[in-house]
């Protein structure tokens, strides 16, 4: 019989008649093994308090299957008891906290079925009670409390009888050991009688001598305390004159040091501002130096790609130079028409200079991005030659190989070499193919600034020509007004059928923000024509709206400051 568990643990009794109880109850687990090599494992709960507490199961491995397969157990019978262990100890465990989590429940049947007992181990939690193991217990017959009594028996019996032979034997050595201290307590106390009756003839004589030798010690201290004061006297004494002198030398000489210290510093400050211009000076050239280096690298980088630019760039210029030939023409036919409306216009002109300006920086960096396009295309074209050129080498290396069995480690390291090299030109491909997408994508976006800039210019052309067209009508509607006027009798202005009252006529345009308005007297003469608002909106005529709008991309629209003509004949409209 093999004892595998055997501990007192916490166990929640639960009977159908009491209350709920805790008892202090002692499990036992023992494995025993019949001559026909056949296991069985017996689970013992036993009370030390109450000698007939005694509930029993025997499980053998048939009685374990049926258990396994009520019960869902996942183990087979050799590692059922340690397991069954494991859970008892984390209850023994746990067995002192405030809130377990693991316990023991044994739980008495109804008065039925006397005699059997449940024991169950529970886990806990906030959810539910989990039931890890539930084991139905036989309560003891009398003949089985009997023969465990009688085992209790016999074990205390041998218990006590192997108390009694170690109290007896403990007993036996103390005797012993208190004889044997007794003997050297007798014999210490001796030997210590004796030493102290030396120590106090030793003390008594060390004392005397001591005495003695103190006294003869201060007389020599006194003596000698004497003679060193005379000495140190004379020795004081010669001190004092050589210090004398060598203070009057010391001091001869700090002059001379002040002296050659002054002209020193002045030589030292001398030089360190020669020192410190030398280096802003070394610091400059090298710098100088460096930025030149740098500068005809770059040049010589440039010079060979701006050689093959030159040709394409001179067709650009040709093709410009034409093109500004055209505008300049342009702008000379133009310049009458400005010259008349050049104080009205000068926003536009600012806007039109600086609209150039942004098309020439867009014409550089056109340029300047097709010279980086095609830097990269020759790139592109001398990868792929070396690509070739590797491509070769491998072909022949792979002809090599066909022909020749054996290769050796030299010509693996090549291949490998060669490989990571086209690996590395492949991707140098890529990455150059990727820049020139990107390169192209940006020539693109600078073709559409540039149309939309050529846009807005034919769309500035285009205002000015309205204005000038405007001002042409305005002019001929004053000499109209005039020679009616001049045609007419003087009449009281209320009665006139066709026009309102006028009293001249005065022309304002209204440039940018930032600028008065400038007003163009439309008569040579005297007379100034001042556009009245008295009559109704529904009654008054004049421009067409679109002449009053604002234009696009910051070009101001230039209006009329009110109606020239209150019912002028929609039929002169429709002429112009």
């Amino acid at each position: 019989m093999e004892e595998l568990f055997n501990k007192v643990l916490q166990v929640h009794l639960k009977h159908k008649d009491c209350e709920e109880r805790k008892a202090n109850v002692r499990v036992m687990i023992e494995l025993s093994t019949t001559p026909i090599h056949r296991r069985d494992l017996l689970v013992k709960l036993t009370d030390d308090t109450d000698p007939y507490f005694l509930f029993t199961l025997p499980i053998s491995e048939e009685d374990f299957q049926s258990l396994k397969v009520q019960q869902g157990l996942l183990i087979d019978f050799a590692s059922f008891p340690q397991k069954f262990i494991d859970l008892l100890n984390l209850c023994n465990v746990e067995q002192d906290s405030d809130n377990p989590r693991f316990l023991l429940h044994l739980t008495c049947q109804s008065t039925m079925v006397e005699g059997c007992a449940t024991f169950s181990i529970v886990e806990t939690n906030a959810f539910k009670h989990l039931n890890h193991l539930s084991l139905r217990l036989i309560q003891g017959s009398e003949k089985e409390v009997k023969e465990y009594l009688a085992a209790c028996l016999a074990s205390l019996k041998a218990e006590k009888q192997a108390l009694d032979r170690k109290f007896k034997e403990t007993e036996d050595d103390l005797c012993r050991q208190l004889s044997y201290t007794q003997q050297t307590l007798s014999e210490k106390t001796k030997e210590l009688e004796k030493l102290r009756s030396e120590w106090t003839n030793k003390t008594s004589s060390l004392s005397s001598r001591h005495s003695e030798e103190l006294q003869l010690e201060r007389e020599k201290i006194l003596e000698l305390q004497s003679r060193f004061q005379h000495e140190m006297e004379r020795l004081r004494q010669d001190l004092e004159a050589a210090h004398r002198k060598s203070s009057q030398q010391l001091q001869s000489r700090v002059t001379d040091l002040e002296t050659s210290c002054r002209e020193l510093t002045e030589r030292r400050y001398k030089n360190e501002s020669i020192i410190r211009d030398l280096k802003i000076k070394l610091s400059g050239s090298e710098e100088e130096c460096q930025r030149l280096k740098q500068q005809v690298l770059s040049l010589r980088r440039e010079n060979s790609t701006l050689d093959t630019e030159v040709h394409e760039k001179e067709c650009v210029v040709s093709q410009l130079q034409v093109r500004v030939a055209v505008l300049e023409q342009e702008v000379k036919d133009k310049e009458m028409v400005m010259y008349r409306t050049k104080e009205v216009l000068e926003a536009t002109q600012q806007q039109k200079e600086s609209v150039e300006e942004s098309a020439e920086n867009k014409e550089v960096q056109l340029r300047k991005l097709e010279a980086t396009v095609k830097s990269l295309s020759e790139e592109l074209l001398k990868a792929n030659g070396i690509i070739q050129k590797l491509q070769g080498e491998v072909r022949g290396l792979v002809g090599k190989v066909k022909v020749k069995n054996t290769v050796t480690v030299s010509q693996e390291k090549v291949l490998r070499e060669t490989q990571t090299k086209l690996e590395s030109v492949d991707k140098d491909l890529q990455s150059a193919q990727r820049q020139l997408l990107s390169k192209e994508e940006e020539v693109k976006e600078l073709k559409e600034q540039l149309e939309m800039t050529v846009q807005k210019l034919n769309e500035s052309k285009e205002v000015l020509k309205t204005n000038e067209n405007v001002i042409n009508w305005l002019n001929k509607q004053l000499n109209e007004v005039q020679l009616s006027k001049k045609s007419l009798p003087a009449e009281p202005l209320d009665s006139s059928p066709g026009l309102s009252t006028l009293t001249g006529l005065r022309v304002q345009f209204h440039p940018q923000p930032g600028k008065p308005a400038v007003s163009s007297d439309a008569t040579p003469a005297d007379h100034r024509v001042h556009l009245t608002l008295n009559r109704q909106s529904g009654d008054s005529a004049g421009l067409d709206p679109k002449y009053f709008s604002s234009g696009e991309d910051g070009i101001p629209a230039y209006s009329l400051s009110s109606n020239i003509i209150q019912r002028a004949p929609s039929a002169s409209l429709s002429r112009w």
